[in-house]
C-alpha cells in the first residue's frame, strides 16, 4: 500500500458522496471557479501541457481532444462522459461515481467551459441502475447549490452492449439508435452527438481535471511515467490475494501490482499469466512482469493498459480454455456492422474452441495468427481491432498449451 497515490480517489472514504457540502469543504468546485476566470484557450493549453491522456483505452491527449471543438462556431456543443464500464473485472468508474460524483461533475463542467458547451451527458452502463439513481441525486444537489452555473448534466442509461464503450457507438445509443460505431472522420470532436461538436472522455479522465487545475500541469507531469503521467486506478481480480482496487503512479511495474499491492498468488501457487486492460487485453507471462504499467510500455509488449482491470491466473488455469471463453464473448458482443469483426470473431471462436476440444489442426494455429493480424488493422472500431489480442498473445507466450491440445 505504500506505493499507492490517490489523486482520482482522493476523497474516497473521506466524504459523504451524497452530501455536497462535504465535497465543497474539501476544496470542491474551486477549480471550476478558477477555470472560469481563465481564457478558454489558456485553459485548454494547461490541460494539454499536463499530458493527461485518456484513461478509458485509447490513451489520447485530453487537452488535444478538447482543442478540436474549442474554435468551432456552432449553436451547440456537448460534453459526454463515457461511463459504459463493460470490461469484465473492471469497476473503477463505479468506485468514482459512487464515492465522489461531484469530482466527475466538476471535471465535465470545466470541459464545458473550455469548449463553450452548456450541456453534458453521462452515459452510464445499463447494468448500473443504482449508480444512475445515485448520480441523479448528486446532480440535483449540485443544481440546488448552483455550483455548475449554466452547465446542465443529464444521465442516460446505456443499452448494455459492450460495443457502446466505443465513443461513436455510445453517441449513436444516446441518440436512440442501435449501438454501432461510425465511420471516421469526421471525429466526434467535430461532428458528434446530433451532428454537433462533442467531447467524449472517460469517468477517470474527467475526475483528474479538477486536481490538475488546482495543482498545475507541471505538478501532474512529474508523477509516474513521462509519456503517460499521473496515476491509474487498477482493479484486481482472479487468483490474487488482494482482490481490491488501488490507485498508483503509472511508472510502477506489473510485478509491483501483482506481488506487491496484490499480495501475490492465492495459496502460494505459482504465477502463470496476467491479463491487463479487460477482456481485450493481452496475456502477460512471468518474464514480462517488470514492464511498467503506463500505456506505451504496455503497448510495446503487445498488451494494453486499457481500463486498468488486472486479471491474475495461477499455474492451475487452462489458458486455452480461458481464451475459448473470451473469443465466445467477442463473437457475442460484435455489433456486426463490419465484415472483419462480424466474421472474424465467429471464425476465431470456432478455431479456438476446436483446439480446446482436442479436434484442432496445426493449420488452425497459422490461420488464427493470420486472421488476428487482419482483424487488428481492418476492423472498424476498437472492439474488433482488440478482440484478437488475447489469442495472439497466448499463441506467442503459451504456444505449448495450444500444441498440447492439437489432434
Amino acid at each position: 500500500m505504500a506505493e499507492e497515490m490517490r489523486i482520482v480517489l482522493r476523497n474516497v472514504g473521506k466524504i459523504d458522496p451524497l452530501k455536497i457540502e462535504d465535497y465543497i469543504n474539501a476544496g470542491g468546485y474551486k477549480s471550476l471557479e478558477k477555470a472560469r476566470g481563465m481564457d478558454r484557450g489558456e485553459l485548454i493549453e494547461e490541460v494539454k501541457k499536463s499530458n493527461l491522456r485518456g484513461r478509458g483505452g485509447a490513451g489520447f491527449n485530453c487537452g488535444m481532444k478538447w482543442s478540436f471543438s474549442y474554435k468551432l462556431e456552432t449553436d451547440q456543443k456537448y460534453v459526454v462522459c463515457n461511463a459504459d464500464e463493460g470490461e469484465p473485472g473492471t469497476y473503477k468508474d463505479r468506485i468514482i461515481m459512487m464515492n465522489d460524483p461531484q469530482s466527475l461533475f466538476e471535471g465535465m463542467a470545466i470541459c464545458g467551459y473550455a469548449i463553450g458547451s452548456n450541456k453534458g451527458y453521462i452515459y452510464c452502463r445499463g447494468e448500473y441502475p443504482y449508480v444512475v439513481e445515485h448520480l441523479n441525486k448528486a446532480i440535483a444537489q449540485a443544481k440546488d447549490k448552483g455550483v455548475l452555473g449554466d452547465f446542465d448534466i443529464e444521465v442516460r442509461m446505456g443499452a448494455g452492449a459492450y460495443v457502446c464503450g466505443e465513443e461513436s457507438a455510445l453517441i449513436e445509443s444516446i441518440e436512440g439508435h442501435r449501438g454501432e460505431p461510425r465511420f471516421k472522420p469526421p471525429f466526434p470532436g467535430v461532428e458528434g452527438l446530433w451532428g454537433k461538436p462533442t467531447i467524449v472522455n472517460n469517468v477517470e479522465t474527467f475526475a483528474n481535471i479538477p486536481v490538475i487545475l488546482e495543482k498545475g500541469a507541471e505538478w501532474f507531469k512529474n508523477i509516474g511515467a513521462a509519456s503517460y503521467p499521473g496515476t491509474k486506478v487498477l482493479t484486481l481480480t482472479g487468483d490474487v490475494v488482494n482482490r481490491t482496487y488501488f490507485e498508483v503512479p503509472t511508472n510502477v511495474t506489473i510485478r509491483d501490482v501483482v506481488f506487491g499491492l496484490g499480495g501475490g498468488i492465492v495459496d502460494n501457487k505459482k504465477f502463470k499469466a496476467v491479463q491487463i486492460g479487460g477482456t481485450s487485453g493481452g496475456f502477460i507471462p512471468e518474464e514480462l512482469l517488470d514492464t511498467q504499467i503506463d500505456f506505451d510500455s504496455m503497448s510495446k509488449i503487445g498488451a494494453a493498459l486499457g481500463t486498468g482491470a488486472v486479471f491474475v491466473m495461477d499455474e492451475t488455469r487452462d489458458i486455452v480454455d480461458i481464451v475459448t471463453r473470451i473469443t465466445k464473448f467477442f463473437e457475442h458482443e460484435s455489433c456486426g456492422k463490419c465484415n472483419p469483426c462480424r466474421e472474424g470473431t465467429k471464425r476465431m471462436h470456432e478455431m479456438v474452441e476446436r483446439i480446446n476440444n482436442g479436434t484442432g489442426r496445426v493449420a488452425d494455429m497459422d490461420l488464427l495468427e493470420n486472421l488476428g493480424g487482419v482483424m487488428s488493422v481492418a476492423c472498424l472500431c476498437g472492439l474488433g481491432q482488440a478482440a484478437p489480442a488475447p489469442v495472439l498473445t497466448t499463441l506467442k507466450h503459451f504456444k505449448n498449451e495450444f500444441n498440447a491440445k492439437l489432434n
